[in-house]
Protein backbone atom coordinates (compact mmCIF):
# COMPACT_ATOMS: atom_id res chain seq x y z
CA UNK A 1 0.00 0.00 0.00
CA UNK A 2 1.43 3.65 -0.66
CA UNK A 3 1.06 4.96 2.58
CA UNK A 4 3.20 2.17 3.99
CA UNK A 5 5.83 3.01 1.84
CA UNK A 6 7.65 6.76 2.70
CA UNK A 7 8.84 7.22 -0.14
CA UNK A 8 5.80 6.94 -2.46
CA UNK A 9 4.70 10.60 -3.16
CA UNK A 10 0.61 11.72 -1.64
CA UNK A 11 -1.63 12.62 -3.97
CA UNK A 12 -3.49 15.43 -1.27
CA UNK A 13 -0.99 16.90 1.08
CA UNK A 14 -1.75 18.91 4.53
CA UNK A 15 1.48 20.39 5.89
CA UNK A 16 1.26 21.98 9.31
CA UNK A 17 -2.16 23.69 8.40
CA UNK A 18 -4.12 26.04 10.94
CA UNK A 19 -6.97 27.21 10.96
CA UNK A 20 -8.39 29.95 13.28
CA UNK A 21 -12.14 31.74 13.42
CA UNK A 22 -11.61 34.41 15.50
CA UNK A 23 -10.24 33.04 18.91
CA UNK A 24 -11.30 29.93 17.95
CA UNK A 25 -8.79 27.22 16.31
CA UNK A 26 -10.94 24.57 14.02
CA UNK A 27 -7.88 23.10 12.77
CA UNK A 28 -4.15 22.88 14.48
CA UNK A 29 -1.20 22.25 13.00
CA UNK A 30 -2.29 19.37 11.15
CA UNK A 31 -0.35 17.34 8.56
CA UNK A 32 -2.07 14.64 6.61
CA UNK A 33 -1.06 12.32 3.21
CA UNK A 34 -3.45 10.95 1.23
CA UNK A 35 -2.80 9.15 -2.06
CA UNK A 36 -4.34 8.84 -5.69
CA UNK A 37 -7.21 6.44 -5.68
CA UNK A 38 -7.84 6.21 -2.50
CA UNK A 39 -10.97 6.59 -0.93
CA UNK A 40 -10.61 8.50 2.63
CA UNK A 41 -12.68 9.15 5.10
CA UNK A 42 -12.13 11.89 7.77
CA UNK A 43 -14.06 11.09 10.74
CA UNK A 44 -14.97 12.63 14.01
CA UNK A 45 -17.92 14.78 15.78
CA UNK A 46 -19.60 17.95 15.15
CA UNK A 47 -16.92 20.54 15.60
CA UNK A 48 -13.76 18.12 15.28
CA UNK A 49 -12.48 20.38 11.87
CA UNK A 50 -13.24 17.26 9.36
CA UNK A 51 -15.71 19.65 7.32
CA UNK A 52 -13.45 22.80 7.73
CA UNK A 53 -10.26 20.75 6.40
CA UNK A 54 -12.05 19.59 3.30
CA UNK A 55 -13.17 22.72 2.41
CA UNK A 56 -9.32 24.10 2.79
CA UNK A 57 -8.88 21.96 0.26
CA UNK A 58 -11.84 23.22 -2.04
CA UNK A 59 -10.84 26.85 -1.18
CA UNK A 60 -14.11 27.49 0.23
CA UNK A 61 -12.08 28.49 3.21
CA UNK A 62 -8.32 30.07 3.03
CA UNK A 63 -5.53 28.47 5.78
CA UNK A 64 -4.36 30.87 8.75
CA UNK A 65 -1.42 29.01 8.19
CA UNK A 66 0.23 26.18 6.58
CA UNK A 67 0.31 24.71 2.74
CA UNK A 68 -1.89 22.42 0.85
CA UNK A 69 -0.89 20.48 -2.35
CA UNK A 70 -2.95 18.40 -4.74
CA UNK A 71 -0.71 16.36 -7.17
CA UNK A 72 2.04 18.08 -5.91
CA UNK A 73 0.54 21.75 -6.67
CA UNK A 74 0.42 24.16 -3.70
CA UNK A 75 -3.36 25.28 -4.04
CA UNK A 76 -2.52 28.68 -1.64
CA UNK A 77 -4.55 31.30 -3.86
CA UNK A 78 -6.11 29.33 -6.75
CA UNK A 79 -10.08 29.99 -6.71
CA UNK A 80 -12.22 27.02 -5.79
CA UNK A 81 -13.68 26.75 -9.43
CA UNK A 82 -10.13 26.33 -11.22
CA UNK A 83 -8.87 23.56 -9.09
CA UNK A 84 -9.43 20.09 -9.99
CA UNK A 85 -12.11 18.89 -7.10
CA UNK A 86 -15.43 18.76 -7.17
CA UNK A 87 -17.52 19.01 -3.90
CA UNK A 88 -20.67 17.53 -3.26
CA UNK A 89 -23.09 18.65 -0.47
CA UNK A 90 -25.02 16.87 1.85
CA UNK A 91 -28.09 18.86 0.74
CA UNK A 92 -27.10 18.33 -3.15
CA UNK A 93 -27.98 21.91 -4.27
CA UNK A 94 -29.69 20.90 -7.60
CA UNK A 95 -31.36 23.19 -9.79
CA UNK A 96 -34.97 22.14 -9.08
CA UNK A 97 -36.05 24.14 -12.19
CA UNK A 98 -33.76 21.92 -14.50
CA UNK A 99 -34.06 18.54 -15.39
CA UNK A 100 -31.52 15.45 -14.75
CA UNK A 101 -29.43 15.94 -17.61
CA UNK A 102 -29.60 19.91 -17.63
CA UNK A 103 -28.40 19.51 -13.70
CA UNK A 104 -25.69 17.21 -14.82
CA UNK A 105 -24.71 19.48 -17.82
CA UNK A 106 -24.67 22.77 -15.73
CA UNK A 107 -20.91 22.48 -14.68
CA UNK A 108 -19.96 21.77 -18.27
CA UNK A 109 -21.49 24.06 -20.31
CA UNK A 110 -19.91 26.61 -17.88
CA UNK A 111 -17.21 25.88 -19.21
CA UNK A 112 -18.08 26.20 -22.39
CA UNK A 113 -17.41 22.33 -23.33
CA UNK A 114 -18.78 21.64 -26.79
CA UNK A 115 -22.84 20.75 -27.10
CA UNK A 116 -21.96 16.90 -28.65
CA UNK A 117 -18.81 16.60 -25.77
CA UNK A 118 -21.53 17.45 -23.02
CA UNK A 119 -24.22 15.54 -24.73
CA UNK A 120 -21.74 12.21 -24.68
CA UNK A 121 -20.39 13.04 -20.98
CA UNK A 122 -24.39 13.57 -20.04
CA UNK A 123 -25.11 10.34 -21.39
CA UNK A 124 -22.29 8.29 -19.62
CA UNK A 125 -22.87 9.93 -16.25
CA UNK A 126 -26.73 8.98 -16.41
CA UNK A 127 -25.45 5.54 -17.34
CA UNK A 128 -22.95 5.22 -14.51
CA UNK A 129 -25.36 6.22 -11.79
CA UNK A 130 -28.09 4.16 -13.57
CA UNK A 131 -29.96 7.40 -14.25
CA UNK A 132 -31.21 7.03 -17.70
CA UNK A 133 -34.84 6.83 -17.31
CA UNK A 134 -34.86 9.58 -14.81
CA UNK A 135 -33.10 12.12 -17.57
CA UNK A 136 -35.83 14.54 -18.25
CA UNK A 137 -37.61 14.51 -15.16
CA UNK A 138 -36.98 17.32 -12.25
CA UNK A 139 -35.46 17.03 -8.76
CA UNK A 140 -38.51 17.35 -6.77
CA UNK A 141 -39.80 14.01 -9.15
CA UNK A 142 -37.24 12.18 -7.36
CA UNK A 143 -36.25 9.88 -4.32
CA UNK A 144 -33.80 11.07 -1.77
CA UNK A 145 -31.63 8.14 -3.26
CA UNK A 146 -31.99 9.42 -7.14
CA UNK A 147 -31.35 13.01 -6.10
CA UNK A 148 -28.12 11.84 -4.09
CA UNK A 149 -27.10 10.29 -7.57
CA UNK A 150 -27.74 12.90 -9.63
CA UNK A 151 -25.90 14.88 -7.57
CA UNK A 152 -22.77 12.17 -7.50
CA UNK A 153 -23.48 12.40 -11.63
CA UNK A 154 -22.80 16.59 -11.41
CA UNK A 155 -19.79 16.21 -9.02
CA UNK A 156 -18.31 13.28 -11.22
CA UNK A 157 -19.05 15.06 -14.82
CA UNK A 158 -15.91 16.88 -14.89
CA UNK A 159 -14.27 14.42 -14.11
CA UNK A 160 -11.84 16.07 -11.18
CA UNK A 161 -8.72 14.60 -9.52
CA UNK A 162 -10.63 14.14 -6.21
CA UNK A 163 -13.89 14.15 -5.69
CA UNK A 164 -15.14 15.91 -2.11
CA UNK A 165 -18.27 14.18 -0.39
CA UNK A 166 -19.41 16.11 2.67
CA UNK A 167 -21.59 14.19 5.00
CA UNK A 168 -23.51 12.71 1.19
CA UNK A 169 -25.71 10.37 2.61
CA UNK A 170 -26.68 11.57 5.79
CA UNK A 171 -30.15 12.64 3.96
CA UNK A 172 -31.16 8.89 3.23
CA UNK A 173 -32.61 6.25 5.73
CA UNK A 174 -30.49 3.68 7.26
CA UNK A 175 -31.07 0.98 4.40
CA UNK A 176 -30.99 3.01 1.23
CA UNK A 177 -27.39 4.22 2.92
CA UNK A 178 -26.25 1.34 2.88
CA UNK A 179 -26.82 0.04 -0.48
CA UNK A 180 -25.50 3.65 -1.94
CA UNK A 181 -22.31 2.80 0.34
CA UNK A 182 -21.50 0.22 -1.80
CA UNK A 183 -22.35 1.82 -4.68
CA UNK A 184 -19.97 4.62 -4.33
CA UNK A 185 -17.52 2.13 -3.02
CA UNK A 186 -17.95 0.53 -6.86
CA UNK A 187 -17.83 3.89 -8.63
CA UNK A 188 -14.43 4.47 -7.23
CA UNK A 189 -13.45 1.34 -7.96
CA UNK A 190 -14.60 1.90 -11.97
CA UNK A 191 -13.43 5.68 -12.03
CA UNK A 192 -10.26 4.98 -10.89
CA UNK A 193 -10.43 8.11 -8.72
CA UNK A 194 -9.31 9.63 -5.39
CA UNK A 195 -12.84 9.77 -3.04
CA UNK A 196 -12.35 12.11 -0.07
CA UNK A 197 -15.27 11.84 2.65
CA UNK A 198 -16.23 13.74 5.49
CA UNK A 199 -18.44 11.48 7.59
CA UNK A 200 -19.29 11.23 11.59
CA UNK A 201 -21.16 7.93 11.04
CA UNK A 202 -18.20 5.14 12.08
CA UNK A 203 -20.43 2.49 10.29
CA UNK A 204 -19.96 4.12 7.05
CA UNK A 205 -16.45 5.30 7.23
CA UNK A 206 -15.44 1.75 8.36
CA UNK A 207 -17.61 0.32 5.36
CA UNK A 208 -16.62 2.52 2.17
CA UNK A 209 -13.09 3.86 3.53
CA UNK A 210 -9.43 2.69 2.40
CA UNK A 211 -8.33 4.69 5.58
CA UNK A 212 -9.11 6.58 8.10
CA UNK A 213 -8.34 9.94 9.75
CA UNK A 214 -9.94 10.20 13.13
CA UNK A 215 -10.46 13.85 14.44
CA UNK A 216 -10.73 15.74 17.49
CA UNK A 217 -10.51 19.41 18.24
CA UNK A 218 -9.00 20.27 15.10
CA UNK A 219 -6.29 17.29 15.30
CA UNK A 220 -5.95 14.20 13.95
CA UNK A 221 -5.68 11.00 16.41
CA UNK A 222 -5.41 8.31 14.55
CA UNK A 223 -5.02 7.44 11.09
CA UNK A 224 -5.24 4.10 9.88
CA UNK A 225 -7.21 1.23 7.98
CA UNK A 226 -10.52 0.59 9.88
CA UNK A 227 -8.70 -2.97 10.74
CA UNK A 228 -6.31 -1.61 12.10
CA UNK A 229 -8.62 1.07 14.08
CA UNK A 230 -11.20 -1.13 15.11
CA UNK A 231 -8.76 -3.94 16.40
CA UNK A 232 -6.16 -1.90 17.31
CA UNK A 233 -6.84 2.05 18.75
CA UNK A 234 -4.13 3.72 19.80
CA UNK A 235 -6.20 5.28 22.82
CA UNK A 236 -9.47 5.70 24.61
CA UNK A 237 -11.26 8.19 22.68
CA UNK A 238 -10.64 6.37 19.33
CA UNK A 239 -11.78 2.67 21.23
CA UNK A 240 -14.81 4.69 22.26
CA UNK A 241 -15.48 6.18 19.56
CA UNK A 242 -15.40 3.52 16.78
CA UNK A 243 -17.78 0.76 17.51
CA UNK A 244 -18.61 -0.46 21.11
CA UNK A 245 -16.21 -1.29 23.55
CA UNK A 246 -15.54 -2.30 27.19
CA UNK A 247 -12.69 -0.03 28.87
CA UNK A 248 -11.97 -1.93 32.63
CA UNK A 249 -9.96 0.42 34.74
CA UNK A 250 -6.79 -1.90 35.98
CA UNK A 251 -3.34 -1.44 37.39
CA UNK A 252 -0.20 -3.47 35.69
CA UNK A 253 0.87 -6.08 38.13
CA UNK A 254 3.67 -7.58 36.11
CA UNK A 255 4.82 -6.65 32.41
CA UNK A 256 7.70 -9.02 29.56
CA UNK A 257 8.32 -7.87 26.31
CA UNK A 258 5.67 -9.65 25.29
CA UNK A 259 2.69 -10.20 28.04
CA UNK A 260 1.56 -8.20 30.44
CA UNK A 261 -0.35 -9.17 33.74
CA UNK A 262 -2.84 -6.28 35.05
CA UNK A 263 -5.40 -6.31 37.87
CA UNK A 264 -8.65 -4.76 37.64
CA UNK A 265 -9.65 -1.83 39.35
CA UNK A 266 -13.52 -3.68 39.44
CA UNK A 267 -13.37 -6.54 41.67
CA UNK A 268 -10.03 -6.56 41.35
CA UNK A 269 -9.41 -10.26 39.00
CA UNK A 270 -6.72 -10.91 36.95
CA UNK A 271 -6.28 -9.72 33.34
CA UNK A 272 -3.30 -10.86 30.95
CA UNK A 273 -2.77 -9.64 27.51
CA UNK A 274 -0.42 -10.83 24.79
CA UNK A 275 0.81 -7.22 24.53
CA UNK A 276 4.10 -5.41 25.59
CA UNK A 277 3.43 -1.88 27.64
CA UNK A 278 5.26 1.13 28.14
CA UNK A 279 3.29 1.85 31.68
CA UNK A 280 5.27 0.47 34.71
CA UNK A 281 4.47 -1.63 37.11
CA UNK A 282 1.51 0.02 39.49
CA UNK A 283 0.71 2.20 36.99
CA UNK A 284 -3.35 2.46 36.17
CA UNK A 285 -4.27 1.84 31.97
CA UNK A 286 -7.28 0.66 30.34
CA UNK A 287 -7.77 -2.61 29.06
CA UNK A 288 -10.25 -2.43 25.72
CA UNK A 289 -11.56 -5.07 24.62
CA UNK A 290 -15.00 -5.36 21.97
CA UNK A 291 -17.86 -7.13 23.61
CA UNK A 292 -17.74 -9.78 20.53
CA UNK A 293 -14.82 -11.21 21.97
CA UNK A 294 -16.18 -11.24 25.66
CA UNK A 295 -17.92 -15.10 25.92
CA UNK A 296 -20.73 -15.47 28.14
CA UNK A 297 -21.97 -17.99 30.31
CA UNK A 298 -24.04 -19.08 33.31
CA UNK A 299 -22.66 -20.03 36.17
CA UNK A 300 -19.87 -18.40 38.52
CA UNK A 301 -16.15 -17.62 38.04
CA UNK A 302 -13.26 -19.76 39.26
CA UNK A 303 -12.02 -18.14 42.66
CA UNK A 304 -8.71 -16.61 41.34
CA UNK A 305 -9.07 -17.31 37.55
CA UNK A 306 -7.77 -15.06 34.97
CA UNK A 307 -9.74 -13.35 32.07
CA UNK A 308 -12.53 -14.27 33.82
CA UNK A 309 -15.27 -12.38 35.93
CA UNK A 310 -18.30 -13.31 37.70
CA UNK A 311 -21.15 -11.05 37.11
CA UNK A 312 -25.07 -10.56 37.19
CA UNK A 313 -27.37 -9.95 33.99
CA UNK A 314 -28.57 -6.40 34.00
CA UNK A 315 -29.78 -5.79 30.08
CA UNK A 316 -30.51 -7.57 27.49
CA UNK A 317 -30.67 -6.41 23.87
CA UNK A 318 -32.21 -8.73 21.07
CA UNK A 319 -31.04 -7.03 18.09
CA UNK A 320 -32.31 -9.93 15.49
CA UNK A 321 -29.39 -10.78 14.20
CA UNK A 322 -27.26 -10.44 17.46
CA UNK A 323 -27.81 -10.07 21.25
CA UNK A 324 -26.24 -7.75 23.65
CA UNK A 325 -25.89 -8.87 27.11
CA UNK A 326 -24.97 -6.26 29.96
CA UNK A 327 -23.57 -7.79 33.15
CA UNK A 328 -23.03 -5.98 36.54
CA UNK A 329 -19.87 -6.93 37.55
CA UNK A 330 -19.09 -4.41 40.18
CA UNK A 331 -21.23 -2.89 43.17
CA UNK A 332 -21.29 0.76 40.71
CA UNK A 333 -24.50 0.34 38.57
CA UNK A 334 -21.97 1.57 35.88
CA UNK A 335 -19.94 -1.15 36.42
CA UNK A 336 -21.08 -3.77 33.81
CA UNK A 337 -19.42 -5.28 30.80
CA UNK A 338 -21.03 -6.09 27.00
CA UNK A 339 -20.85 -9.09 25.78
CA UNK A 340 -22.18 -9.67 21.90
CA UNK A 341 -23.28 -12.66 20.67
CA UNK A 342 -24.42 -14.22 17.14
CA UNK A 343 -28.23 -15.14 17.06
CA UNK A 344 -26.77 -18.20 14.73
CA UNK A 345 -29.77 -20.47 16.30
CA UNK A 346 -33.28 -19.89 15.50
CA UNK A 347 -34.04 -21.69 18.81
CA UNK A 348 -32.79 -21.34 22.38
CA UNK A 349 -33.63 -23.95 24.42
CA UNK A 350 -32.68 -22.11 28.35
CA UNK A 351 -31.24 -18.57 27.14
CA UNK A 352 -29.80 -16.66 29.28
CA UNK A 353 -31.82 -13.63 31.01
CA UNK A 354 -32.27 -10.84 33.28
CA UNK A 355 -30.96 -11.68 37.04
CA UNK A 356 -29.05 -14.74 35.87
CA UNK A 357 -25.62 -15.18 37.20
CA UNK A 358 -23.16 -15.65 34.70
CA UNK A 359 -19.21 -15.74 33.70
CA UNK A 360 -17.58 -13.67 31.50
CA UNK A 361 -14.34 -15.02 29.68
CA UNK A 362 -11.94 -13.79 26.82
CA UNK A 363 -8.82 -14.76 25.55
CA UNK A 364 -5.33 -12.89 26.24
CA UNK A 365 -5.13 -11.77 22.60
CA UNK A 366 -8.91 -10.33 22.97
CA UNK A 367 -7.90 -6.98 23.89
CA UNK A 368 -5.35 -4.32 24.02
CA UNK A 369 -3.68 -1.89 26.55
CA UNK A 370 -4.45 2.11 26.28
CA UNK A 371 -2.88 4.66 28.58
CA UNK A 372 -5.30 7.36 28.03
Amino acid sequence: MPWENPDHPPFIEFRNVTKKFGDFTAVKNLSLKIYEKEFFALLGGSGCGKTTLMRMLAGFETPTSGQIFLDGQDLAGIPPYRRPSNMMFQSYALFPHMSVEKNIAFGLKQDKMPASEVEARVSEMLKLTKLEQFAKRKPHQLSGGQRQRVALARSLAKRPKVLLLDEPLGALDRKLREETQFELMNLQEELKMTFLIVTHDQEEAMTVADRIAVMDKGELIQVATPAEIYEAPNCKFVADFIGDVNLIEAKVTEKTDTLTRMTSVVDSFAIECDQATDAGVGETVWYAIRPEKVRIAEGNAEPGGVNQIGGVVWDIAYLGDVSIIHAKVGEDDHDTLRSTFANVSRIVEKPITWDDNVVLTFDRDAGVILRG
